[in-house]
């Protein structure tokens, strides 16, 4: 009696499993993508393999999926930042082609420093813009109170040595950097303010002093030396040759 009580509970066991096993089956059979695309249960699924296998036997097969699983994983990683990069290259020229249009709008030189500081501020989303020019001239200073506080005018020597900011390395066309204020010269009222500046050296042609522009902003990640120069390069381009075309 014992034993034939044993088997009906076995028979009974059985049943169950095998009921379970018939309501997934189906499901799995139509489905089989549910299971791939389950990361935590295929898993589950190849761990459950390897306690079958037991502690001597070693899946070279289970080592080999885990390895290409971590390499798909930073495929998958490097694929997004890739993507992130070109959507934030894509959005930049087109902030940069937008601001270089508003600036060749103006046929007067005053409305063109008005809307640089106002206008193109805005579409380079930069806190301040200040324009400096070398010059020799005695009676600069009326100059710039005449066109407004975009324009500033310095002494000559004056460009290379604030974009140096005392390093002897060769300077380049645009500068990038980080700041814990911003220089009064250029700034005036709102140099505590400013967190990072962006220098892009203006080359009007031979026979001239240069110029600099000078994008400011509060936000300290907004120019950094990390950051790529192309853009900031064309713009200056731009802008040295609108220039020209004002100082000839």
């Amino acid at each position: 009696m014992r034993i034939r009580a044993i088997r009906s509970q076995v028979t009974l066991d059985m049943s169950n499993t095998q009921r379970i096993e018939d309501s997934l089956r189906e499901s799995i059979i139509s489905r089989p993508d549910m299971i791939l695309d389950d990361k935590d249960l295929m898993h589950a699924l190849i761990a459950a393999n390897e306690r079958a296998m037991g502690g001597n036997i070693i899946d070279l097969r289970g080592i080999a999926m885990e390895r290409l699983e971590s390499r798909l994983d930073r495929l998958e990683d490097t694929h997004r930042s890739v993507i992130a990069a070109a959507y934030e290259n894509l959005a930049g020229t087109n902030q940069i082609h937008r601001a270089v249009l508003r600036m060749l709008d103006p046929v007067e030189f005053e409305p063109f420093l008005k809307d640089l500081g106002t206008e193109v501020a805005q579409i380079l989303r930069v806190d301040v813009i200040k324009l400096v020019l070398e010059t020799a001239a005695s009676d600069g200073e009326n100059v710039v109170k005449r066109v407004g506080d975009v324009l500033s005018v310095a002494e000559p020597g004056f460009v290379e040595t604030f974009v140096a900011d005392g390093r002897e390395a060769p300077l380049k066309q645009v500068t990038l950097r980080q700041l814990h204020n911003g220089d009064a010269r250029i700034y005036g009222d709102k140099a505590e303010w400013i967190r990072s500046e962006a220098c892009l050296k203006l080359d009007f042609g031979p026979g001239r002093l240069p110029g600099l522009l000078v994008l400011g902003s509060e936000d300290p990640h907004m120019f950094t030396p990390q950051q790529g120069t192309d853009l900031l390069g064309f713009f200056a381009g731009v802008f040295e040759r609108t220039m020209r075309r004002w100082l000839s």
